[in-house]
């Protein structure tokens, strides 16, 4: 694996560093040297007290120590799936569709609807939408499923705000707005009434 894809594997699995606990390693050893002390005594349980407390407490040693073993234990495999998981999510978005994505899209379809049509706002926010902009919201409309007529239509609902915004349509944005309006197959002359309309109601 790479410098880089480990750099992005870490930065994803850092969500979890906050997470205070021993290092595994330290549980799962310790653990298991309870377990042993606890079976040897088990087994011989001496004379220093009673065999039978001895024995008890010995019991109880060996599941401690098998508990603690346990949550190392299930600490490393808990990570190791997130880092599976993580590596996992990068490959499915570096080499095919983002289904989540598209999931979204299809239940909420006027929310990106909306989103487009707030980027030809802002690309219009000048005055010019520049082919750079253009094909950049083209590249949206296809990721979003948008028909190219609905994209028309936004687009010059956008030149239309832009145009009438100052309270004048000038000469230039006229050509700009008859330029719009045929690519969205609308009557240019009936467009830039409404637009010359919407700029005097904004005065």
């Amino acid at each position: 694996m790479s410098d880089d894809v480990e750099s992005m594997v870490e930065d994803r699995l850092s969500v979890f560093d906050d997470e205070p606990d021993l290092n595994d390693w330290v549980e799962v050893m310790c653990g298991a040297a309870m377990a042993v002390l606890g079976i040897f005594h088990l087994i011989q349980p001496g004379e220093l007290v009673n065999p039978d407390v001895m024995r008890w407490f010995a019991a109880a040693v060996v599941a401690a120590g098998a508990i603690w073993a346990g949550h190392g234990l299930k600490d490393m495999a808990v990570k190791e799936i997130r880092r599976s998981i993580a590596i996992l999510d990068m490959a499915e978005s570096d080499e095919g569709l983002d289904h989540g994505l598209i999931r979204d899209v299809l239940l909420n379809p006027r929310a990106y609807s909306e989103f487009l049509m707030e980027s030809y706002a802002a690309a219009w926010e000048d005055g010019v939408i520049t082919q750079e902009e253009l094909e950049e919201l083209r590249s949206f409309q296809e990721m979003l499923g948008i028909t190219d007529e609905d994209a028309a239509k936004m687009n010059l609902d956008a030149a239309m705000d832009s145009a009438s915004k100052d309270g004048e349509i000038t000469a230039e944005e006229e050509e700009t707005l008859k330029m719009v309006a045929k690519e969205a197959k609308k009557d240019a002359d009936s467009v830039i009434k409404d637009a010359k309309k919407k700029a005097k109601k904004g005065k």
